[in-house]
């Protein structure tokens, strides 16, 4: 991969979100820092990968369903943004390694406002990888992603996005998506280090029949963050399913775990859970689950449970020789199990190491 004025610590933070800079197994690579596009490479036949501007101009599936996703929800979305991916995985293409892209911030007070779309074909399946981090020089900045995808019929999309911000960055993305007939869209969030506060709340809709989704999220939540996070499933057509399963820890921050399944079409059938870890007594996890229909032919359920860490699960760490800090990463990071994410081993190892390594710096 071409060469970036990045000092070690940046190269570090930006490998931090998932963004492997040697490329040794992804298919497709993009890199923003601020408003200004650094790459953008697809190194697999059937994938485009682009800055969304140069997209609008040149491939016409990108102005067809510009703003699309979010005329479903009646919903208006910000015009000035700046750059931003565009990523197409084209008709009954399976993508070998995972499509990876990067935010990064770096300018000081600096507000990104990007625009994203990733389309998957009728039957094309793909794993995508992306990450926002933030620079130590970006202080007091801002991040807006408004993201929109379009899983057409038959077609499959796990799309991770890992943040990696910093105490006084705040974040607010936006993203919808419209599932086909048949077609999968598994969306995992992952949020393991401090940031001022998140708020987002991203929906499927699930446009055709025997569509899925799933929404999972592992959340980290540390002193003086608040983190209202939730995800949105509305039911179109019949015969579709979902599932929106929650991780949260509080070691000090606020978490508003947010779960909402709309069923307006019959034969539907969702799960809602929502579990959470207290650790500090200034910390707080609010589960608000939704559930709503008009129909008698649904089965939509939720579970929320939110506790603390037994005493004697650490007396009986600590004595076989951990030290108390060692003992409740341990007991985190089993409760945040990276299974829930549905994702291929090599980016199930990858997330395993990233996890243990934060968790290790959190205590």
């Amino acid at each position: 991969m071409e060469k970036f004025d990045f000092n070690e610590k940046d190269a570090e933070l930006v490998a931090s979100s998932g963004m492997d800079l040697s490329e040794s197994a992804r298919s497709a690579s993009f890199l923003q820092e601020d408003s200004v596009v650094l790459f953008s490479r697809s190194l697999q036949e059937g994938v485009e990968i682009m800055r969304m501007e140069d997209a609008l101009e040149k491939v016409p599936s990108a102005k067809k369903y510009y703003g699309e996703a979010f005329k479903e929800l009646d919903k208006t979305c910000p015009e000035n943004t700046e750059g931003g991916y565009f990523i197409r995985i084209k008709k009954g293409c399976e993508v070998e390694f995972p499509i990876q892209a990067c935010l990064f911030l770096k300018g000081r007070a600096f507000k990104q406002r990007v625009r994203n779309m990733v389309v998957v074909e009728e039957g094309a399946k793909a794993h995508i990888i992306t990450g926002c981090a933030s620079s130590g020089s970006a202080e007091e900045s801002f991040h807006l992603g408004v993201s929109e995808f379009y899983v057409k019929k038959g077609a499959y999309l796990n799309f991770t996005m890992i943040h990696s911000w910093k105490e006084d960055v705040s974040v607010r993305p936006m993203s919808a998506a419209l599932v086909g007939p048949g077609a999968s869209f598994v969306s995992n969030y992952v949020c393991l280090k401090p940031v001022r506060e998140i708020v987002m709340y991203p929906t499927a809709v699930l446009a055709g029949e025997n569509a899925r989704a799933s929404f999972n999220s592992l959340i980290l939540s540390h002193p003086g963050t608040l983190q209202d996070i939730g995800s949105r499933v509305i039911f179109k057509e019949k015969n579709t399913q979902a599932e929106i399963v929650s991780r949260a820890v509080s070691l000090g921050g606020k978490v508003v775990a947010r779960g909402d399944l709309r069923a307006q079409a019959k034969n539907v059938k969702a799960h809602l859970e929502c579990r959470g870890l207290v650790i500090s007594e200034e910390g707080t996890i609010h589960a608000v689950p939704e559930l709503e229909t008009n129909y008698r032919d649904v089965d939509l359920s939720h579970e929320a449970a939110i506790g603390k860490i037994r005493k004697e699960e650490i007396e009986y760490l600590t004595s076989r020789g951990m030290t108390e800090e060692e003992a409740q990463s341990i007991i985190i990071r089993g409760f945040m199990d990276v299974d829930i994410l549905a994702l291929p081993e090599m980016l199930k190892d990858e997330m395993k190491k990233l996890e243990e390594k934060t968790l290790k710096g959190s205590f």
